[in-house]
């Protein structure tokens, strides 16, 4: 058993461990955040993907223990309070979800892609950018309608800051 000390949502969060307990068991099973799924256990679907020091991360293949000191971002923490994160809004206004299932992992891959492109997106990017998360419900078509609404809103968002 080791200590762990990882940095989640904004609060530390330090339990014992296994040293081959993964990433996506820290969240789920240490510290009780379930959205972050568990689908295939081979990094194929991308429903455990979360933001691992500023990068999405498919929480199935890191060890909870290489995340020592990281901040890791989950889908818990994107809403504030009883507010959605505008790109959970987006999803929600363009039906970018059916079951569910992905929503998480999608939602956590499409904010690393909006923050890595500033807001400035295109289909393509925004496909490319998703291959690695599968949908079995969807089509794809209105996720990707979600993802483009909220880099729009994203990039507004900023200029008006500037």
């Amino acid at each position: 058993m080791a200590s762990v000390t990882i940095t989640v949502n904004g609060t530390p969060r330090t339990h014992e461990i296994e040293g081959r307990t993964l990433l996506v068991q820290f969240l789920r099973e240490h510290l009780g955040l379930t959205g972050t799924h568990v689908g295939c256990d081979t990094t194929q679907c991308g429903a455990c993907t979360v933001i691992l020091d500023g990068r999405a991360v498919k929480s199935c293949t890191v060890l909870a223990a290489a995340a020592e000191g990281a901040q890791v971002e989950t889908v818990e923490g994107l809403a504030d309070g009883e507010t959605l994160h505008p790109l959970q809004a987006a999803f929600q206004e363009f039906h970018g979800l059916q079951c569910g299932f992905c929503t998480p992992g999608m939602l956590m891959a499409s904010l690393d892609l909006i923050r890595r492109h500033d807001g400035v997106l295109d289909e393509a990017t925004v496909r490319h950018g998703l291959e690695g998360n599968l949908c079995r419900c969807t089509g794809y078509h209105n996720i990707i309608k979600a993802v483009l609404a909220a880099g729009e809103r994203y990039r507004a968002a900023r200029l008006a800051a500037e």
